[in-house]
């Protein structure tokens, strides 16, 4: 059944550059990737219209020209792992469908949504969350706009009113999302944000990947 969600967690790596910077994880170095080198073709074609003697040259290179230092934390940047992550958390996901909601419920045996959310992130990515869904939406993990989710992101959910979160899932993409639901829905299942529910009582989502630990072991079941 993952194979209709496939093309939906890529497989292929991303490079977070400078604005999470301080949160993503760690691999191989990446100084002579695509992105640098067109970063370094860009900066060559800037460099060149500005050195033409007008007045604002020496502002330009302060402002605009990569300094040694800035080169240097480049080429010690490591590819961001978030794709490669999601694609296994989802995937133990998706083979979870049909698991009873359990109230309190952090294994096979059955989950509640924050429960769920726990066991694929600590089994697939190493990563301990906080266990209820009010600790969960406070994590230090970069707010996502509901335009920009990737697959693996977390969502958050007032299904209680009031504004306050009382439910959570994991963003498939495409608009849809994996989630313990409940006794009456059947536990682990599949939902489309754009329902008319879960459009009304969306609050936010989080890309908690981006803590992900720089070494982990999985547990492939």
């Amino acid at each position: 059944m993952f194979t209709r969600f496939a093309p939906l967690v890529p497989l292929a790596l991303v490079t977070f550059l400078f604005g999470c910077a301080a949160q993503m994880p760690v691999a191989q170095q990446q100084q002579h990737s695509p992105v640098f080198q067109n970063s370094m073709t860009a900066q060559s074609a800037r460099i060149s219209q500005i050195t033409d003697g007008s007045d604002d040259a020496d502002a330009l290179f302060s402002d605009e020209l990569i300094t040694e230092k800035e080169l240097a934390d480049f080429g010690s940047s490591k590819p961001y792992r978030m794709p490669v992550l999601a694609d296994s958390i989802l995937e133990r996901g998706m083979s979870l469908i049909g698991t009873r909601y359990r109230a309190g419920g952090t294994s096979e045996s059955g989950f509640d949504c924050s429960g769920f959310i726990g066991y694929l992130f600590r089994e697939q990515a190493g990563m301990t969350l906080p266990r209820s869904t009010r600790e969960m939406i406070n994590v230090d993990a970069p707010l996502v706009a509901r335009n920009d989710l990737k697959p693996g992101d977390l969502l958050f959910f007032s299904t209680k009113g009031r504004g306050r979160v009382s439910h959570a899932g994991i963003y498939l993409g495409d608009d849809q999302f994996i989630h313990s639901s409940s006794t009456r829905s059947g536990g682990v299942r599949v939902d489309s944000l754009d329902d008319s529910y879960w459009k009304k009582t969306f609050i936010e989502a989080k890309r908690a990947l981006a803590m992900a630990p720089t070494t982990i072991q999985t547990q492939h079941q």
